[in-house]
């Protein structure tokens, strides 16, 4: 029978975790590759129509950042992006955590949160546009709306979610609120944060989308709508890969955030 001395179980303990750091990168790297050639297989048989194969859909994204066009559209989107999400996330956040610790703001604010949240941002683009003009005021406007009801429900449950135990045994121990606030509630409310944080980047990329089919003259989405006039497949595939690709980057970065300021969390 063979035995396992402490030096073979500590080198045992030292690989797995490398192991397994490596392996979900390596499953990423199968499952990209698996897609593409799905892709390139239902182009190839025709199955579905007017669908570009990837080769062509890489030789115009080739083309479009040669002649400068995808940096151009790439960085309108990014800037309305950027600009409504962080505006929308730092007035949640705040409003969030003044609904949650205070009764009398959320019975004041609350109806409107939930009256908005039920009207999908999309829906107010034309208002936006009668109210703002078509300039670049109502795409960040709506950006904006679709990040603060993102965030601002996260911010909410984080706070009314924490342990009562815990805020009671600081106020036990002689703290007052503003240390209880600080130390016991926002760290405890911050994986809600950042959950919110990240579904309020998937509904701004979703409304830069919709935002730049009106008065926009450059955008990913813009130039998706100008490519689908002259069924422009590929310059469709090459705007929608971006977007994806742009939204996939963004949230592995907060993700790395979640997980740098969450590191006392349990995590399976």
């Amino acid at each position: 029978m063979a035995v396992i001395t402490p030096v073979d179980k500590t080198v045992t303990e030292g690989r797995q975790p490398r192991r397994s750091r490596h392996r979900p990168l390596v499953l990423n790297a199968v499952a990209v590759v698996a897609g593409i050639a799905a892709w390139g297989v239902v182009a190839a048989l025709g199955l579905v129509e007017n669908l570009p194969a990837p080769t062509a859909v890489a030789r115009k994204a080739g083309d479009m950042i040669s002649d400068g066009t995808l940096a151009a559209d790439t960085l309108a989107s990014l800037r309305r992006v950027f600009i409504g999400y962080a505006l929308g996330v730092a007035v949640a956040v705040p409003v969030g955590f003044l609904m949650g610790w205070y009764p009398a703001v959320r019975a004041l604010v609350e109806p409107y949160v939930q009256f908005f949240r039920t009207i999908p941002p999309l829906a107010l683009i034309p208002l936006a546009v009668v109210l703002l003009g078509i300039g670049e005021v109502p795409k960040i406007a709506v950006i904006f709306l679709a990040s603060f009801m993102a965030c601002v429900l996260s911010s909410f449950q984080g706070v009314i979610d924490v342990d009562k135990t815990l805020i009671n045994a600081a106020r036990v121990l002689g703290a007052p609120d503003r240390t209880i606030f600080a130390k016991v509630v926002v760290p405890a409310s911050t994986p809600f944060i950042l959950v919110g944080m990240r579904i309020g980047l998937g509904a701004s990329w979703a409304t830069v989308v919709a935002a730049e089919l009106i008065g926009a003259q450059e955008g990913l989405g813009y130039r998706m709508q100008k490519a689908s006039t002259w069924f422009e497949m590929d310059t469709i595939f090459v705007s929608l890969i971006t977007i994806g690709v742009l939204g996939l980057i963004m949230d592995r970065l907060l993700l790395l955030a979640e997980r740098h300021l969450t590191g006392w969390q349990e995590r399976r």
